[in-house]
C-alpha cells in the first residue's frame, strides 16, 4: 500500500472520529443541564477514572500497548468536555464577581505609597522609578517587611524581586506571596548591570573580599573567582555599598549598581561584572486590591493539584488548548503536608478574553487552594544603550 493511501484511510478515520466527538461534546452539555438541575459538580473524579480504566483495557486488547495512547487522547477529551460543562452552567461565580470588581487602574505614582526591602540605590528602588515613576518608595529590612507594610496598610504597594534571568526564583519570596497571596498589580524587567565599589582612591589589587546579596555575588562568580576575591553575602546590594562607605575599610569592597555608587560616593573599580551579558531581575509590585488595566497582558494563579496521576499534564494542557502561553511554573512544597506542593504560574493573556475567563473559572472550581493573583501590565526590559 502507498502512503498516499494509507493517509486517505487515516483521513476518512479522522472524519469519523470528529463526528463521533461532536456527539460526545453534545452528550456533555446534555449532562451539564442534568448537573445543574440536580445541584452535581461537574468534576467526577470516580467517574472519570473509571473511563480511563476502561478505555486503557480497550485499546490493549485492540494490540498491547495502545491502552496508554487510548487513555491519554480520553482524558485530553474529558477535559474538553468538562470545560464546555463549565462554560454552560458559568461555572466560578465568586471569580468571576471579583474579577467584575477589580480595579482599573494603579493609584497616581505621586499618592501611592510604595515599600521596598533594601536601601537607596537596590535594583528594587530603580524597579519601583520604572512601575511608579516620581514616588518616593520607604525601604525596609526584610522581603517579609514588605508583605507586613501591604498588609496592615501603611503602604499601597510593594515592590519585590520574583527572579532573575541568571539566577533563578528568589525562592523567599515566592514563599511568601504563595502565603499572603496578595494580588500582583504590575511587573517588570530590570537589567541587572553589576558594579565593583570600593572607597575612592582604593585600587584593585588592594581589595580582599567583596560583599553583595547573595543572588549577585552568584551572577558574578565568575569574575569574583578570576579575581582572587572572597564572596561574602549582605541583604542586599545598596545595602552592601553602604557598608562599604562607612566602614572605612580599603580592602573590601561591593556589588551593586552604578547608581548606588553615586548615593554612597565610592568608586567603580569595575562595571559589567556579572556573568551574563543580558542579566535582568523581574520585579512585581503586590496590593491588597485587585487590579486590573486595559493594558494588562500577563495572568498570574497559585494553585495545588488532586491526587491523580498526570494531574499536572491535565492542567497544562487546558492551558495549550486555549492557545495560552506559560511563562512560569514554580512549585513550592505546602506547609504541613507532607510532599505535596503549590504551584504558582504566569502566562501571557488578558481577560478581555472570555475564552481566558471561562477556564480559569473552571480551574478555579476544580483545583485546590486555588488563587488568582492578577492580570496586570509587564514592562519590558529598555533596550540596552
Amino acid at each position: 500500500m502507498e502512503l498516499s493511501e494509507i493517509r486517505a484511510e487515516i483521513d476518512r478515520i479522522d472524519q469519523e472520529l470528529t463526528a463521533l466527538l461532536c456527539r460526545r461534546m453534545d452528550c456533555s452539555l446534555r449532562v451539564a443541564e442534568y448537573k445543574a438541575a440536580h445541584r452535581l459538580p461537574v468534576l467526577n473524579e470516580a467517574r472519570e477514572q473509571a473511563v480511563l480504566r476502561h478505555v486503557r483495557e480497550l485499546g490493549d486488547g485492540c494490540r498491547e500497548g495502545y491502552g496508554d495512547a487510548a487513555a491519554l487522547v480520553f482524558s485530553t477529551m474529558m477535559d474538553a468536555s468538562r470545560a464546555l460543562q463549565h462554560q454552560r452552567l458559568e461555572a466560578g461565580r465568586a471569580l468571576r464577581a471579583r474579577l467584575e470588581g477589580a480595579k482599573r487602574a494603579l493609584l497616581p505614582a505621586d499618592t501611592a505609597r510604595v515599600v521596598c526591602q533594601g536601601v537607596p540605590g537596590a535594583y528594587s528602588d530603580e524597579a519601583a522609578g520604572r512601575l511608579f515613576p516620581g514616588a518616593s518608595p520607604r525601604f525596609v529590612p526584610a522581603f517579609s517587611d514588605v508583605f507586613a507594610a501591604v498588609a496592615d496598610g501603611t503602604a499601597d504597594y510593594g515592590v519585590l524581586p520574583v527572579e532573575n534571568s541568571t539566577a533563578g526564583s528568589v525562592n523567599e519570596v515566592y514563599d511568601l506571596v504563595m502565603k499572603r497571596r496578595f494580588s500582583i498589580a504590575a511587573a517588570v524587567e530590570v537589567p541587572v548591570r553589576h558594579c565593583l565599589l570600593a572607597l575612592p582612591g582604593v585600587k584593585a589589587a588592594a581589595l580582599s573580599a567583596v560583599y553583595s546579596k547573595q543572588e549577585a555575588l552568584a551572577q558574578c562568580a565568575e569574575y569574583i573567582a578570576a579575581h582572587g576575591l572572597e564572596a561574602r553575602a549582605f541583604s542586599n546590594t545598596a545595602a552592601a555599598a553602604e557598608m562599604v562607605a562607612r566602614s572605612g575599610d580599603g580592602a573590601i569592597a561591593a556589588i551593586a549598581s552604578r547608581r548606588a555608587a553615586e548615593i554612597y560616593k565610592l568608586d567603580i573599580i569595575d562595571e559589567d561584572i556579572q556573568t551574563a551579558d543580558n542579566n535582568a531581575t523581574r520585579f512585581i509590585a503586590i496590593s491588597r486590591e485587585l487590579v486590573i488595566p486595559a493594558d494588562a497582558n500577563k495572568i498570574s494563579l497559585i494553585f495545588a493539584l488532586p491526587h491523580v496521576t498526570g494531574s499536572l499534564y491535565r492542567v497544562l494542557s487546558r492551558f495549550a488548548m486555549a492557545g495560552l502561553n506559560l511563562t512560569k511554573l514554580e512549585s513550592r512544597p505546602r506547609r504541613g503536608s507532607g510532599f505535596e506542593y503549590n504551584f504558582y504560574l504566569d502566562f501571557e493573556g488578558a481577560l478581555s478574553h472570555p475564552g481566558t475567563v471561562d477556564l480559569l473559572c473552571a480551574l478555579s472550581e476544580e483545583l485546590p487552594a486555588f488563587s488568582f493573583l492578577g492580570n496586570y501590565r509587564e514592562q519590558e526590559r529598555p533596550a540596552r544603550g
